[in-house]
């Protein structure tokens, strides 16, 4: 198997395919960071080399009144994030607060889904919903789908690494979400276990790769079906996945990041890091 180090690209990726990609998820599992160190941290990401593939921090609603006193009036964009099972009404309270303090920019909302997801209002913020697993899964992202145009900026969200009461999604799994939010044209966000650009085991745990991802989606586009998605999902030689991404052209990357919007990452220098390694960003 072809090492990291050894299989830099020839060329770069298309820069808009890691376009404000990557989430700070600081605060979540299992980075946990303070949210003072979070702030700090995030600050010196918008400010480096590879801040242009750096998008919002990632806030919990409930820590949204713990912010007021960390911020000097500089601009911080910031997304409010409401677990499944956290009601919409304290995720739309954390909002108000948000939107009071100077500088801050609400970026967007994300909540579970819920039949009745429709009952509150978030002022025309961008929303994302993250779906459950098994049956529902397609009703909710058909739900979702049905609401989603030019104008209403919705989306879903799947939760691609495990937690104490979510077993790891499976390459099958996986690949099922994607086919299914591309054949209902929604966008989707992942969230989760994807602190690796390649398909691995880490720490005794599996765990997605980045391009994979990108390469999956690239080719679900092109109406490939699950079963051919799953070897893409799968395949652990950076060899093999780093030409999926450089080949892919400027309108190749603009479409698959019209559907893979972004995913959430406690530790954006991970992911980035080995984007470096492999030649197909600066800076990290």
């Amino acid at each position: 198997m072809t090492s990291l180090s050894d299989a830099v690209a020839d060329r770069p990726a298309e820069p808009a395919l890691f376009a404000g990609l990557v989430d700070d998820a600081a605060v979540f599992p299992p980075g946990n960071a303070p949210l003072a160190e979070a702030v700090r941290l995030h600050r010196i990401h918008r400010a480096s080399r590879y801040a242009a593939c750096v998008g919002p921090l990632l806030v919990p609603a409930s820590a949204a009144p713990d912010l007021t006193g960390l911020l000097d009036g500089a601009a911080l964009a910031v997304g409010v994030i409401g677990r499944p099972g956290t009601p919409a009404s304290e995720v739309a309270d954390a909002v108000a607060l948000l939107r009071r303090i100077p500088g801050v920019e609400v970026a967007g909302v994300e909540l579970g889904w819920t039949p009745d997801w429709r009952a509150t209002d978030f002022g025309g913020l961008p929303r994302t919903l993250e779906v459950p697993r098994g049956s529902e899964q397609e009703t909710a992202v058909a739900d979702i789908a049905a609401d989603a145009s030019d104008s209403v900026v919705l989306q879903a969200k799947f939760r691609t690494g495990a937690t104490e009461t979510w077993a790891w999604p499976d390459e099958a799994e996986l690949a099922t979400f994607v086919r299914t939010a591309i054949d209902h044209d929604l966008g989707f966000k992942l969230t989760g276990g994807l602190h690796h650009v390649v398909r691995g085991t880490h720490d005794g745990q599996e765990q997605h790769g980045l391009l994979n991802v990108l390469a999956a989606v690239r080719w679900a586009l092109n109406g490939e079906e699950v079963d051919e998605l799953v070897p893409l999902l799968a395949e652990r030689d950076p060899a093999v996945l780093v030409p999926q991404i450089t080949r892919m052209s400027a309108a190749d990357a603009a479409i698959v990041r019209a559907f893979f919007t972004a995913y959430g990452c406690c530790e954006v220098t991970d992911p980035l890091g080995e984007l470096t390694t492999l030649g197909l960003i600066q800076g990290a």
